[in-house]
């Protein structure tokens, strides 16, 4: 390591993590105004809006010679992160903070299954594991939202009870919003050799957003004339987790070593599920408690083995 940071890259690291963890609770505010796919499209847009004059001043020429297949692979990339945001952003009217966090941090998980398919690489037992200890805690998760212990006995409601609850939805919706993020992330790979970190985080949300619009667009959904309290909110998730969240971890990239980032990146559940505990009174119980513990020491295997490689 030749190159001495300014700032320490823990602090860096740690204001990252709290930035990232906002994300949800700055969420369900600004879903007190605004429907899901208008709260992405602010997020996206109005980040994409702050990086454009530094995108302008130094990557102007970089961003407009760009290559048909290299196009085509940015919109895939901004496709896939505008389906992640409407799917986590919505799930998150269905079921709790903790449950729609925990399980939208599936995404390295979803990562290593679609290897095979994308990059060709095979799964070792490590990563299998790892796979397993999260899947087992996702379907724990998704039991404990309906489901409660008596004494020794799980009770659940019907099959059909069971599947018809919104707290289903919600934990489904985070799922899918997870699977997104992953093709997000493999589009990435392709992409990001070929664009500087700017330009491809500009590109990316700048794409999502114009995705989103346009569905917006079509839907005829009201995209003004919301309470100030709700553009508050849309500013707030731009910056906080979003542009100051991201950056952070991409910043510590260059001095921390990337197992020990993808690591820190768990916190954003924990610290998400302790925010909901004092803003909304969201309180889990031992059975949710132990679901998200499984899938933390399932991601923690995953991206310890997918970093190794």
């Amino acid at each position: 390591m030749t190159e001495k940071p300014s700032f320490s890259p823990l602090i860096v690291l740690s204001i990252g993590i709290l930035a990232v963890s906002n994300g949800a609770i700055f969420v369900r505010k600004a879903l007190a105004y605004a429907p899901s796919i208008t709260v992405a499209a602010y997020r996206l847009g109005l980040a994409a809006l702050f990086l454009t004059p530094f995108v302008f001043i130094s990557h102007k020429k970089e961003v407009s010679q760009l290559d048909w297949k290299t196009r085509g692979m940015a919109f895939l990339s901004g496709a896939f992160l505008a389906l992640h945001f409407v799917t986590w952003i919505t799930s998150l009217q269905y079921t709790t903070i903790a449950s729609s966090v925990t399980l939208v941090a599936t995404t390295p998980l979803w990562v290593a299954v679609l290897n095979p398919f994308t990059v060709k690489e095979k799964i070792s037992r490590q990563l299998f594991l790892g796979m397993l200890l999260a899947v087992l805690g996702s379907v724990i998760v998704g039991l404990s939202d309906q489901c409660t212990w008596n004494r020794w006995m799980l009770i659940c409601p019907s099959l059909s009870t069971f599947f018809a609850g919104r707290a289903i939805l919600g934990d489904s919706l985070a799922l899918l919003g997870a699977i997104m993020a992953a093709g997000y992330l493999l589009a990435g790979r392709k992409l990001r050799p070929r664009l500087s970190l700017t330009a491809y985080i500009f590109l990316s949300y700048g794409i999502a957003a114009l995705v989103l619009l346009t569905w917006i667009w079509f839907r005829r959904i009201p995209l003004l004339n919301y309470p100030k309290e709700a553009y508050g909110w849309f500013l707030a998730l731009a910056i906080v987790p979003q542009l100051i969240g991201h950056t952070s971890f991409n910043w510590a990239l260059r001095y921390l070593p990337t197992a020990f980032v993808s690591i820190a990146l768990l916190g954003e559940p924990i610290g998400t599920t302790i925010l909901a505990f004092f803003l909304f009174n969201e309180i889990p119980n031992i059975f949710k408690l132990s679901g998200i513990a499984l899938i933390l020491m399932g991601l923690l295997i995953t991206s310890l083995q997918l970093q190794l490689k």
